[in-house]
């Protein structure tokens, strides 16, 4: 039996010592998978790690028609889309879009080791439609943690048992909490880097002033942002603007209080700066769907 020897990127794949890599044969996808509503939404189509992948490269004129995540956890790389160029250091990651060209390759000083995972399904396009998935485009660097890792290797160790209904529902079920240890890094750990995030600030302060109004000129003073800028950033990343967000946070502590305790509407209405219980109600009811006294009278396990 012949050893492979070479080592590079052949025909856009990486050969070298300590490869692993998994392609999900297309028969496998279209039978158990493509077909299937709970994994068609969101599922792996090849993963892979590539240690110090000295001359890994490759280049694709038309992008690929899924998703592709990358993590550099050692050396260094780099990568191109749309004429754009970006270097990659240790703990940082990117995820490239689909249908675009690009091209990505190790560092020749500095080889790279990467885990990456390309992925795809009906939801992609409201995946990649997600602010906070745009903003990856871009390298981010991230707090390493063997979360990530061990995750990896769970979903990698599951799918080389072979493609069988269960270890195909487990890795991909396993894929979304997989993306959010990367794109909502700071809600799983404690962030590595001190950039603010405004958006995240604002929230905090609403719900250390939950029991007060705020208006959004008093939200805009606290941060130095303009109105339109603050509000602009605000719904990007959230959906709402941000007194309406400040309401639904109201809204959903006044339900916590409906729910344990004996108070009455009105009082909950004080509690949260409404003096008008009447607006309290509608407010209440626009937000959870019912009014407060029925939302109270509703049986709950």
């Amino acid at each position: 039996m012949k050893t492979l020897t070479k080592e590079g990127s052949y025909k856009n794949i990486w050969h070298g010592t300590g490869r692993q890599r998994i392609e999900i044969p297309k028969t496998v996808l279209k039978t158990h998978v493509l077909n299937n509503k709970l994994l068609q939404s969101l599922y792996i189509a090849s993963l892979g790690y590539y240690p110090q992948a000295k001359g890994h490269y490759t280049y694709r004129k038309k992008g690929l028609p899924e998703n592709f995540l990358f993590f550099c956890v050692d050396g260094k790389g780099w990568y191109t889309i749309e004429n754009e160029r970006f270097d990659v250091s240790p703990n940082e990651f990117f995820i490239l879009p689909p249908n675009k060209e690009h091209a990505y390759g190790s560092n020749d000083a500095e080889p790279w080791s990467i885990y990456w995972v390309h992925f795809g399904g009906a939801s992609l396009p409201d995946f990649n439609a997600m602010q906070t998935v745009k903003d990856h485009f871009r390298p981010m660097h991230i707090k390493t943690s063997d979360t990530i890792v061990a995750l990896f290797n769970k979903i990698y160790k599951t799918l080389e048992s072979g493609y069988s209904i269960d270890n195909l529902a487990f890795s991909n079920l396993c894929l979304s909490h997989f993306l959010t240890l990367f794109l909502y890094n700071a809600k799983h750990f404690e962030a590595s880097v001190s950039k603010p995030d405004i958006v995240d600030d604002a929230i905090r302060f609403m719900q250390e002033n939950i029991n007060n109004n705020i208006t959004l000129q008093e939200l805009c003073q606290q941060f130095y942002y303009s109105p339109s800028r603050f509000s602009s950033l605000f719904k990007q990343r959230t959906g709402y603007s941000p007194i309406d967000y400040f309401i639904q946070l109201k809204m959903q502590k006044a339900s916590q209080l409906l729910d344990f305790t004996d108070q009455s509407i009105k009082d909950i209405a004080s509690e949260f700066g409404f003096d008008d219980p009447y607006y309290f109600s509608r407010r209440f009811r626009k937000t959870i769907g019912v009014s407060p006294k029925n939302y109270r009278s509703i049986k709950k396990d």
